[in-house]
């Protein structure tokens, strides 16, 4: 069945194991139909489900026109509206050239998917998606790629070619991920790439850290206090299937490269203490993020990032729906 026109956004990027640059220019396009202004729509997910949202640098006056459905109602003109004898709503837009700092996830864990692609790759492609709207509002995008033991840090510049070279860098950190190189895990790499972030966005930055948290803990909590006191900061939650649901199969042996565990996975128990371990992790971690105004959006592996990511942010303003 062939895919109605303008649903680009659910064509999958070939390469379910590793990315290359070539993949992620191809998202360009799709990455310009996402937004990233502070200031959300109230059905967007960027507001949280508590009302977490993007303070932004600054906003700038643009115009003042008659109210749509979706607009947020604290942007009505009232003074306007009650002359108009109709609702008015101001219109503002993002100060630009704000510099961005992309957190970009690619350790062994990482290497993991059980359906469309890894979380690896899904990351890379968010990564591409969030760094090309960054470039397309004016803004200075960089970046720090890591994994479990290396970082590449690319500073904030707006030019074609500090956007090619933080492509770059994902696509080595992500080639390097092989299912049988002996490499540990090294949860703690989360906490000591923060702490260099914060040492590198001092003060009004955007700050998106693309991960699947592994290593999130209290420590964690107060980098991103830190974080955020003078910058915005919003994190992607990279996910599996497999993370919150065992598949119903009799015996699964799992390993981490060096010891390996057997176990029953239709024990009803299991399963449900099994889901409900990581359902307890993402809520923790979206309460403490909270307390943060940092909003906390989950991203699967299961279908294209960039559907994803235009359902949880929303479009730019004056864009055309898909």
């Amino acid at each position: 069945m062939k895919a109605a026109r303008g649903s680009r956004e659910e064509k999958p990027v070939e390469g379910r194991a590793h990315v290359s640059v070539h993949d992620l220019i191809r998202l360009r396009a799709q990455g310009r139909d996402l937004t990233l202004l502070p200031r959300q729509p109230i059905r967007s997910q960027l507001a949280g489900i508590h009302g977490s949202r993007l303070r932004g640098r600054g906003l700038d006056f643009d115009e003042l026109r008659a109210y749509q459905p979706g607009d947020d109602i604290r942007d009505i003109d009232w003074k306007v509206t009650a002359r108009m004898r109709r609702p008015h709503t101001r219109i503002y837009t993002e100060e630009r050239n704000r510099p961005a700092l992309l957190i970009v996830d690619q350790r062994v864990n990482m290497f993991f998917g059980s359906r469309l692609h890894m979380k690896s790759v899904t990351a890379a492609h968010a990564a591409s998606l969030v760094m090309w709207r960054i470039l397309a509002q004016g803004d200075r995008p960089g970046a720090i790629v890591f994994d479990d033991q290396d970082r590449i840090e690319i500073r904030p510049q707006r030019s074609e070619a500090r956007a090619t070279r933080i492509l770059r860098a994902i696509e080595q950190m992500n080639r390097s991920l092989r299912a049988d190189d002996g490499r540990r895990s090294n949860p703690s790499q989360l906490n000591d790439i923060l702490r260099h972030a914060d040492r590198l966005a001092t003060h009004d930055h955007l700050v998106v850290l693309i991960s699947d948290l592994d290593g999130f803990d209290e420590d964690t909590h107060q980098l991103l206090n830190r974080l955020t006191r003078h910058n915005d900061a919003l994190v992607l939650l990279v996910n599996d299937p497999l993370e919150r649901e065992l598949p119903e199969a009799a015996l699964l042996i799992v390993s981490d490269g060096e010891l390996q565990l057997e176990f029953d996975a239709r024990d009803r128990g299991l399963r449900e203490e099994f889901s409900l371990d990581f359902e307890k992790m993402v809520s923790m971690g979206r309460k403490e993020l909270h307390k943060r105004n940092v909003p906390m959006l989950p991203i699967s592996t299961t279908r294209p990032a960039a559907g994803q990511l235009r359902a949880l942010l929303g479009h730019p303003p004056g864009s055309r729906r898909r």
